[in-house]
């Protein structure tokens, strides 16, 4: 029998079926920091800006820093490092903990703000940028997590900032960024082939350095996300259209308590997702699966996915970078199942390094589609207990897969 939180109260997390107690972590994280906020003044490194999204055009531009100088700041806002070393949920909460957002007001469309300047400044540094910060009144600990990004930690209206070190800005995003006529999908894809990565792209983005010169405005974080991932799979697309189709596949794998079966199928391009929320998991208290789902066919598609919403563009972000990898395209179906070890929203950047942790592991061939649908039903439900038949049956992908006529059809 599990025993409430409430009831709990952080003593006994097995109880619950998670690994930690998201209650505890918070509070934990709160009295680590907490300490650390002494003033209104402090010199920090700043790994990243904060674009926020409320009051839009007229929005609040934050630095994010800690609140003392540290060789180690790029750690604060580094996800892929956090994938490729496996860092746990009360790890990133801690880093994330102690980030300051010094906040100011902008225009969306500002251009001659000098702290817009050293905002943009810090969203182009290859490195940390030093900043000595003065704030209107000490900041308070608030842990603010949302499900499209990185938890942050408390908010506070900025004095003056300064820059006491010279930014390191790479020469292709130099480059980039001058380049007034320039498309902002041209910038974002050429510095992508120069591997920079997509939470870096992201950045630049939202601060509004890319793109033509009379075009460019700031961007919120949440948006300029879904942006990038948008945009950077959707140019990988025409090409995986010319590749020859792949063998039935089926990968399996996770991260923080997001697990991932990805099948692909012998066909044309097509793409669905189904985002399943097990029972009693976060966001879903009854006793039965529940879940939300978005599809594209063979040209994509022109509306937003507004049930999956940006984790439907980071997975097919992985889908994308895979088959490119491969030379090979597919229709996949995706289905994600989101347990209790998921229990503070860390923003979407998990889905995508959950998918591309899952797409790295090692498949399991099948010969036809039915061998490869009877291996994921039975996978499922030993892995979580529960019968996915109601959702391969709801699959519009399922049900288009062999509808797509073939060349040799007309001959």
């Amino acid at each position: 029998m599990q025993v409430p939180c409430i009831k709990c109260k952080g003593r006994n997390p097995s109880n619950c079926g998670r690994t930690f107690c998201p209650i505890t972590a918070k509070y934990q994280a709160m009295f680590k920091v907490k300490g650390q906020f002494k003033s209104e003044d402090f010199f920090g490194s700043s790994p990243a800006p904060f674009i926020g999204r409320f009051g839009y055009p007229n929005i609040n531009v934050g630095i994010l820093s800690p609140p003392e100088h540290r060789d180690d700041a790029w750690l604060h806002d580094a996800p892929n490092h956090w994938s490729k070393e496996e860092f746990k949920i009360p790890q990133i909460v801690d880093l994330r903990s102690s980030l300051i957002n010094s906040r100011f007001k902008a225009y969306v469309k500002e251009r001659s703000d000098r702290l817009l300047g050293i905002t943009q400044e810090v969203g182009m540094a290859s490195k940390p940028v030093d900043i000595e910060v003065n704030l209107k009144k000490k900041p308070v600990f608030c842990l603010n997590t949302d499900a499209y990004m990185a938890p942050t930690g408390p908010n506070a209206d900025l004095r003056k900032i300064q820059v006491t070190s010279n930014p390191r800005i790479h020469t292709k995003v130099d480059k980039v960024v001058s380049d007034t006529s320039l498309k902002s999908v041209d910038g974002l894809n050429y510095l992508y082939k120069k591997g920079f990565d997509d939470n870096f792209l992201s950045k630049l983005l939202s601060v509004g350095t890319l793109g033509f010169k009379d075009r460019r405005r700031l961007v919120p974080t949440r948006w300029s996300i879904t942006a990038t991932d948008d945009t950077l799979s959707r140019s990988m697309m025409p090409e995986i259209r010319q590749y020859p189709e792949c063998d039935y596949l089926a990968y399996f794998g996770s991260y923080l308590g997001n697990y991932y079966l990805i099948l692909f199928f012998s066909e044309f391009w097509s793409y669905e997702l189904f985002e399943s929320y097990l029972p009693k998991a976060t966001w879903n208290p009854t006793n039965k699966l529940d879940y939300t789902t978005d599809y594209e066919g063979f040209y994509g598609r022109k509306s937003y996915a507004e049930n999956c919403v940006g984790g439907y563009y980071t997975v097919r972000l992985a889908l994308a970078e895979k088959m490119k990898q491969m030379k090979r395209q597919a229709s996949v179906l995706v289905l994600r199942f989101i347990t209790g070890e998921y229990a503070i929203p860390l923003g979407v950047w998990v889905t995508r390094e959950a998918a591309r942790k899952t797409l790295s592991n090692r498949p399991v061939r099948f010969s036809d589609k039915k061998l490869m649908l009877t291996y994921a039903k039975h996978l499922i439900k030993k892995r979580f207990g529960v019968d996915i038949g109601f959702i391969l049956n709801e699959s519009v992908l399922l049900k288009e897969l062999g509808k797509q006529k073939r060349l040799g059809a007309f001959i």
